[in-house]
C-alpha cells in the first residue's frame, strides 16, 4: 500500500491548492473579470472537455509502456503551470488558459496514477485503496478550502496572493512522486492491446454508456457555488458551503470503498447517484440559506459514495493488460459530456433562470441511478 499513500499525500498536497482557487473561480470572473455565468460556463466545459480528451490515451500509453510513475509526475507538473499562469491572469480568457493547462495536466496523470493504485493493492481490497486515495484527496480538498476562506477575510490579501500562495503545495504535492516504487515486473505484459468493443464485460460496455449520458446534465460544481451566491451567500460563506461539501466527502470516501468490497460496488453507485438527484432538484427549489447548507452535505454524499467506487468497479472488470485504458476512457467519456453539459447549464440559467440547470441534472442523476439497478 505504499504507492497508495504516496498518491494519496501528492492528491492531499495537489487539492490544497486546487480548491484554494478553485471556489473563488466563479466569484473572481463574475466579478472581477465581469464574465457571466454562460462564460463560466463554457470555460469550465472546454477546459475539463479538451483534458479529458488525453485519458484514454494517456491509460492506453502507460498500459503499452508500462511506466505509470512518468505519466503522474506530468500531469502534476502541468496543474501546477496551470496554477501559475492563474495568478498572472488578467482577464478571462487568461483564467480560460490556465485551466485547460491545469485540466491537461490532469488529464494526462489521473489514469496512470489510478492503474497504479490498483496494481499497488489486492483486488479483494480494490474499494479499500480507492477509497483510502479519495479521502486523502478530499482531506486535501477540505484543508484548501479552510486557507482560502481564512486568508479571504484577512487584510491585505486579494485573489492573486492566494493564487500565488497556492503555488506552493502543488510545488510539494510533485516532489513526493518521487518517493513513488513502481515495480514494472508486477505489470501484466500484453504482447499487443486489445481495445476491441465486443470482447469487453457487457457490465463495463453498459456502465460507460450510462455514465457518458448522465454526464450530460453532470455540469461544473461552480454553477452549485453561483446558486448559492444567488440566494443570498456573500464570498466567504460560498467558500463554507464548498467546504461542508468537501468534509463530508472525505469522511465517507473510505468507508463507501470499504462497504462495496463487502456489498457490492453497484448498490454504493445507485446511492449515489440518487443523492446526486436530490441534491440538484433540491438546488431548482432551494429558496432558503438553511436548505444549501444540507444540499452541499448531500452532495459530498454523492461524491463519496461514486468517485472511488466507479474506479475500482471498473478495475475489477476491464481486462487487466487495458486497465489504464478503460480507467481513462470512463474519465474521457466524462470529460466529454461536461463541456456541453456545462454551456448547457449556463444557456439555461440564461434563458429560464437559474432553476433551470438543476431540474436538468435532477432529472438524468434520476435516470442514471435507474439505468444502472436494471441494465448493470
Amino acid at each position: 500500500m505504499w504507492n497508495v499513500i504516496i498518491l494519496g499525500i501528492t492528491s492531499l498536497l495537489t487539492d490544497i491548492s486546487t480548491e484554494m482557487v478553485y471556489p473563488l473561480l466563479p466569484i473572481y470572473l463574475t466579478s472581477r473579470l465581469g464574465a457571466t455565468p454562460l462564460i463560466v460556463g463554457t470555460i469550465e466545459g472546454i477546459a475539463e472537455s479538451l483534458a479529458s480528451l488525453l485519458k484514454v490515451f494517456s491509460g492506453y500509453y502507460s498500459d503499452k509502456i508500462k511506466k505509470r510513475k512518468t505519466f503522474a509526475l506530468a500531469g502534476y507538473g502541468f496543474s501546477t503551470i496551470g496554477k501559475l499562469i492563474l495568478y498572472l491572469a488578467f482577464s478571462w480568457p487568461m483564467v480560460l488558459a490556465a485551466r485547460v493547462i491545469d485540466r491537461f495536466g490532469k488529464g494526462i496523470r489521473t489514469a496512470p496514477r489510478d492503474a497504479l493504485i490498483a496494481e499497488s493493492a489486492k483486488k479483494e481490497e480494490l474499494g479499500k485503496a480507492f477509497g483510502l486515495h479519495r479521502m486523502m484527496d478530499t482531506l486535501g480538498a477540505a484543508i484548501g478550502v479552510i486557507i482560502a476562506y481564512i486568508l479571504l477575510g484577512q487584510p491585505n490579501i486579494n485573489y492573486n496572493k492566494i493564487f500565488l500562495l497556492s503555488l506552493i503545495p502543488a510545488f510539494l504535492g510533485v516532489l513526493a512522486l518521487f518517493l513513488i516504487k513502481e515495480k514494472g515486473e508486477n505489470v501484466v505484459k500484453a504482447k499487443k492491446l486489445s481495445l476491441e468493443w465486443n470482447k469487453l464485460d457487457n457490465r463495463l460496455k453498459m456502465f460507460l454508456i450510462i455514465m457518458f449520458i448522465f454526464t450530460l446534465g453532470n455540469s461544473s460544481n461552480q454553477f452549485l457555488l453561483l446558486k448559492a451566491k444567488n440566494i443570498g451567500f456573500n464570498d466567504r460563506t460560498v467558500i463554507l458551503l464548498y467546504l461542508i461539501y468537501n468534509i463530508i466527502y472525505d469522511i465517507f470516501s473510505y468507508p463507501a470503498g470499504v462497504i462495496s468490497d463487502k456489498v457490492g460496488r453497484k448498490r454504493m453507485i445507485v446511492l449515489g447517484y440518487l443523492a446526486y438527484s436530490i441534491v440538484y432538484f433540491g438546488f431548482g427549489l432551494a429558496k432558503m440559506p438553511s436548505t444549501v447548507w444540507i444540499l452541499f452535505g448531500i452532495y459530498g454524499l454523492y461524491m463519496a459514495f461514486t468517485e472511488g467506487v466507479e474506479k475500482a468497479f471498473i478495475a475489477e472488470i476491464a481486462p487487466e493488460d487495458v486497465r489504464g485504458t478503460m480507467i481513462g476512457l470512463h474519465a474521457t467519456l466524462v470529460g466529454i459530456g461536461l463541456f456541453p453539459a456545462s454551456f448547457l447549464a449556463g444557456a439555461l440559467w440564461n434563458i429560464f433562470g437559474a432553476a433551470a440547470p438543476f431540474y436538468f441534472g435532477g432529472l438524468m442523476g434520476f435516470l442514471a441511478a435507474v439505468g444502472i439497478w436494471i441494465l448493470i
